[in-house]
C-alpha cells in the first residue's frame, strides 16, 4: 500500500512542470548564490536525542508548551487511527513483514550495536590520529617554510650592506693596485736615476785615474837617474835617522 502510495505520488509530481521547474530553479538559484561558497560547517560526530529510537526530542519539545506531555503521543496515535480508520495504511502481509524485520533490526541493534560502535569509533579515532598526524606535519613544513622565508627576506634586506661591503672591497683592491704600480714606477725610475749616477761617478773615477796615472808616468820620465840616486841615498839617510831616534826613545 505505502509503495503504491509513493508511486502514484511521484508520478503526479512528474507531471506537474511547474513544480519541477520550480525545484529545478530553486536548486540553480541556490547553487549559484554566495552561499555555496560559504565553508560548511563540520558534520556532528553524534546525533541529537531521540525517542523510542526514531522519534527526535525536537518534536516533543516544539509540541510541550501547546499539547503537554501527552500531546505527542496522542498526535501519533489519532494520525495512526485516522490512517487505518480511511484506510489510507491497510494492514496486510507487508505490515507484518516490516514488523519482522523491523524486530530483528531492532534486536540486532540491541544486541550488536555496541560492539560495533566501538569497532568503528576505533576505526573513525585511527583515521583521525592519522589526519591530525598528517595535518601536524603539514603545518610543520609549513611553519618551517614560513621560518625560510623570513630568513630569506631577512638575507634580502642584508644584501645593501654586502653590496657595500663588496664595493669597499673593490675600491680597496683598486687603490692597492695603483700604490703597488705607482711604488713599482718609483722604483724603476730611482734605478734609472741610481743608473745614471753609478755611471757619472764611474766616469769621474776613470777620469782620475787616468789623471794620476799621467802624471806619474809625467814625472817619472822627468826624473834622471842621478836625481834617482840622490833621492834614494836621501831616503836611506832619513831611514838611519829615524832608526836612531827610535832606539833612542826605546832605551829611555
Amino acid at each position: 500500500m505505502l509503495s503504491r502510495l509513493v508511486l502514484v505520488s511521484g508520478h503526479t509530481l512528474k507531471n506537474s512542470g511547474s513544480f519541477g521547474a520550480c525545484l529545478v530553479q530553486a536548486s540553480r538559484s541556490f547553487h549559484q548564490s554566495s552561499q555555496s561558497l560559504a565553508p560548511v560547517p563540520p558534520l556532528p560526530e553524534k546525533g541529537g536525542k531521540v525517542r523510542h529510537g526514531i522519534f527526535p526530542e525536537e518534536l516533543f519539545s516544539l509540541l510541550y508548551p501547546k499539547t503537554g506531555v501527552t500531546g505527542p503521543y496522542m498526535l501519533g496515535t489519532g494520525l495512526l487511527l485516522y490512517m487505518l480508520s480511511k484506510e489510507i495504511y491497510v494492514i496486510n502481509h507487508e505490515t507484518f513483514a516490516a514488523a519482522s524485520i523491523g524486530a530483528v533490526v531492532i534486536y540486532g541493534i540491541k544486541k550488536f550495536g555496541p560492539s560495533v560502535a566501538t569497532f568503528v569509533d576505533k576505526i573513525n579515532e585511527d583515521k583521525v590520529a592519522k589526519a591530525q598526524e598528517v595535518k601536524d606535519q603539514a603545518m610543520a613544513s609549513l611553519a618551517q617554510g614560513i621560518q625560510d622565508e623570513k630568513k630569506e627576506q631577512w638575507r634580502v634586506e642584508g644584501r645593501h650592506m654586502l653590496f657595500d661591503a663588496k664595493r669597499n672591497n673593490v675600491a680597496m683592491l683598486l687603490e692597492t693596485n695603483y700604490r703597488e704600480r705607482l711604488h713599482m714606477v718609483t722604483n724603476e725610475v730611482k734605478k734609472r736615476l741610481d743608473y745614471q749616477v753609478e755611471l757619472q761617478n764611474l766616469h769621474r773615477r776613470m777620469e782620475q785615474e787616468h789623471m794620476v796615472n799621467w802624471v806619474e808616468q809625467s814625472v817619472i820620465k822627468s826624473i834622471t837617474p842621478q836625481q834617482e840616486k840622490e833621492s834614494i841615498a836621501k831616503c836611506i839617510a832619513d831611514l838611519k835617522v829615524l832608526a836612531k831616534a827610535t832606539q833612542a826613545r826605546a832605551t829611555v
